[in-house]
């Protein structure tokens, strides 16, 4: 039999790599899909009839309810605060020298090798020494510290590719600094920062580890809630709920791609 090149032999093992780590960590999702519509009340697959009844109870079982609603507006809050003090953040870094500049960098980004668990803990201690009660402000808090790396590293990486002389050119016809920001800088930087934004929506409502500390009964969000749940019940409810989380986070994504292109948004590419 014909030998393949070595350069062809590379690249079809590179693509059946590609494709075996990409159906690795897709078949986990398929099969809790699949479980999601069982019509027994257990976690089985296959399932041996089908039924919606488990999306049914999820949508309307109480506690579900309440833990979305808390997650979205702990989401809205902490992702739009990331977004502003990330940006602000990065800016700093990349415009101006300062004392302590890279450990200012190293404590920002430390949230992405320190546990949540260990985060999460260290929120509670705090806000018991103050006397504060775990409402939204102690778990807004929390998912800020949390999410602000990845828009840091958004708004930071956007601005290492901004061309330069467009700001110098708006600054010579005679803008002003803040004319400047506002009208060059941050619509080059808005890309960036929608990734960013985006990524830190997502991380903050799929936060579990750190929330299991921070949140009460009523604030509860919905990890916590699901986590809840299963303590008590095995059925399906949870598996179509993960249907439920896997369909909007595409339908979200899909709309970047549609207004915005995943390719800018997540920085892949530059605008034409």
């Amino acid at each position: 039999m014909p030998r393949l090149p070595p350069e062809k032999f590379l690249r079809l093992l590179g693509g059946v790599t590609v494709i075996a780590i990409l159906g690795f960590l897709v078949l986990p999702a398929f099969v809790v899909g699949i479980a999601a519509f069982n019509d027994r009340a257990i976690l089985s697959f296959p399932p041996q009839a089908w039924s919606w009844r488990w999306f049914a109870k999820a949508i309307a079982y109480e506690d579900f309810q309440a833990g979305c609603r808390n997650g979205l507006i702990v989401t809205a809050w902490a992702s739009s605060i990331a977004l502003v003090v990330g940006a602000a953040f990065a800016i700093a870094l990349d415009r101006y020298n300062f004392p302590l500049k890279r450990a200012l960098e190293a404590v920002l980004l430390a949230p992405l090798v320190v546990p949540h668990f260990t985060i999460g803990l260290g929120f509670l201690i705090l806000a018991t020494e103050l006397g504060v009660a775990r409402g939204y402000a102690v778990i807004v808090a929390c998912h800020v510290v949390l999410v602000l790396p990845f828009v840091l590293r958004s708004a930071y990486v956007s601005l290492r590719n901004l061309d330069g002389r467009l700001e110098l050119a708006a600054a010579s016809l005679g803008a002003p600094p803040h004319r400047v920001l506002t009208t060059v800088t941050v619509p080059l930087l808005l890309p960036g920062l929608v990734g960013g934004w985006l990524f830190a929506a997502i991380l903050s409502f799929n936060e579990f580890t750190a929330s299991l500390f921070v949140t009460a009964q009523r604030t509860q969000t919905l990890p916590v809630a699901l986590y809840n749940y299963v303590r008590d019940y095995a059925d399906p409810s949870m598996a179509a709920v993960s249907v439920i989380y896997i369909l909007a986070t595409a339908t979200v994504l899909t709309f970047a791609n549609a207004f915005l292109g995943l390719g800018k948004v997540l920085n892949v590419e530059h605008a034409s």
